[in-house]
């Protein structure tokens, strides 16, 4: 496959308002974007929506530009999580959706995501050929009169979005529910959801100013939704990230209930075959599985990843530590609104409740140990690291795990070691670290 020039595994990410978040850039992305997308239909339609950052009005003004520029009409619906734009994208058949949202980022942040026909992540051959004609937008022919593209408002975005939502959701009478909406793309559909399925919510961080999104709030920053579960004597609570693609929940006693609980709980209700994770969900997930004979398959880190492997093995629950779960029986891409939904779903499915699934799932000890090399990728076929790595696991005796990764970023390589005995991985991590240290001066 070509190097990527802009899109990362989740679409262009940068501060607003620098390269290449200009506004002249993403126009020109948009034209790129149009020209590709008309080769399948020449009257091309894409849906666009965006979290609630300052920046959002300029990208989703330019991006429209460039899209209409050579003929591609554009369906604005507004402020929206990120799966509600993949629903509307499939809802409306349009040919393509964009969400501008840096997701869980700081608001200087922004990104742009775009979407299929089906709701699901473009094609990584689709993003490179948006790539490709971005540098030759300013010798394409001109489009004029009629067949350039127009813009929509569409008013019913969240109307009808909330109504899916709404047809998921279980009855939560009786429940009292904190909500942390932080300052983001869920903070009105949330609440609204929430409250028709039933329960008492109690939602904060539902005022966005455009520079407030993510800020000490949001499923990052759970100590004040923690406090308030805690002192309000709420059943639970529920926070979603900036464009609500995740979810994370806290119990009665203020515990944190994150991805692992959330996998474990929905893979015992709904009888799956098989769950899907990444290497740094924790091992006590995997027992827990085993003994309900439900297999555990683990990929890289990162959604995309864990969703091929679920559309590759045909299967249907997978998802991160994070929040992000995927259920693609139900949606083709993470849902933070939809993921609390099913969850509570199944909580009331199987007469439990958070604090006993918090309790249930021991959390094994885990160490992460980052050592900085001069060749990373060197590091991985190193038979002296290699040999260390398997009396690592010798000293673990099938009770834990080892695992070591390279940054996609640095020359750093993670070394992590989990097992029962948090004094001994913190040992077997060290030794382990030493060992990649020293290779790592020799091997570069």
């Amino acid at each position: 496959m070509s190097e990527r020039k802009y899109f990362g595994t989740d679409g262009v990410r940068a501060v607003a308002g620098a390269f290449p978040l200009t506004a002249s850039w993403v126009m020109a992305l948009g034209a790129a974007a149009g020209e590709v997308l008309k080769q399948q239909n020449p009257r091309a339609s894409v849906v666009i929506g965006k979290d609630t950052r300052q920046s959002g009005d300029m990208l989703e003004a330019a991006l429209a530009a460039g899209l209409t520029s050579r003929g591609v009409n554009v369906i604005h619906v507004g402020v929206l999580p990120t799966p509600g734009v993949s629903y509307l994208t499939r809802h409306l058949n349009a040919d393509a959706g964009v969400v501008i949202s840096a997701s869980h980022n700081p608001y200087e942040d922004n990104g742009i995501k775009f979407f299929g026909a089906d709701g699901q992540k473009l094609r990584d051959a689709t993003e490179l050929e948006i790539e490709a004609a971005i540098d030759r937008v300013d010798t394409l022919p001109p489009v004029t009169g009629v067949d350039l593209g127009g813009v929509t408002n569409y008013a019913e975005a969240e109307r009808l979005y909330v109504n899916y939502l709404k047809a998921h959701a279980p009855d939560l009478s009786g429940l009292r529910i904190a909500m942390d909406c932080a300052n983001g793309a869920a903070y009105r559909v949330g609440p609204k959801v929430f409250q028709a399925a039933g329960a008492d919510v109690f939602a904060v961080y539902t005022t966005p100013d455009g520079r407030n999104i993510n800020r000490e709030c949001g499923s990052t920053h759970l100590d004040h939704l923690q406090r308030i579960v805690r002192e309000g004597k709420y059943d639970l609570g529920v926070a979603f990230d900036g464009d609500a693609d995740r979810a994370l929940f806290v119990d009665s006693r203020g515990n944190v209930v994150h991805g692992d609980h959330m996998l474990l709980l929905n893979a015992r209700a709904r009888g799956e075959k098989a769950v899907v994770t990444t290497i740094m969900a924790n091992m006590g997930l995997e027992v827990k599985l085993r003994e309900a004979g439900i297999p555990l398959e683990r990929t890289a880190v990162g959604d995309r990843y864990v969703h091929e492997r679920l559309h590759d093995q045909h299967l249907t629950l997978g998802g991160e530590q994070s929040g992000h779960i995927l259920f693609l029986d139900v949606s083709p891409t993470g849902d933070g609104v939809l993921t609390a939904l099913l969850t509570l779903a199944s909580m009331r499915a199987t007469q439990t409740t958070l604090d006993e699934l918090h309790d249930d799932l021991v959390m094994y000890p885990q160490t992460l140990v980052n050592v900085r090399v001069a060749d990373k990728k060197a590091i991985a076929v190193d038979p002296a690291v290699q040999a260390a790595v398997t009396d690592a696991e010798a000293r673990l005796h099938g009770k834990g795990r080892v695992n070591l990764r390279p940054s996609g970023t640095e020359n750093l390589i993670r070394v992590m070691v989990e097992g029962q005995d948090a004094a001994e991985i913190h040992e077997i991590a060290r030794v382990l670290a030493g060992v990649v240290e020293t290779r790592g001066a020799v091997t570069g």
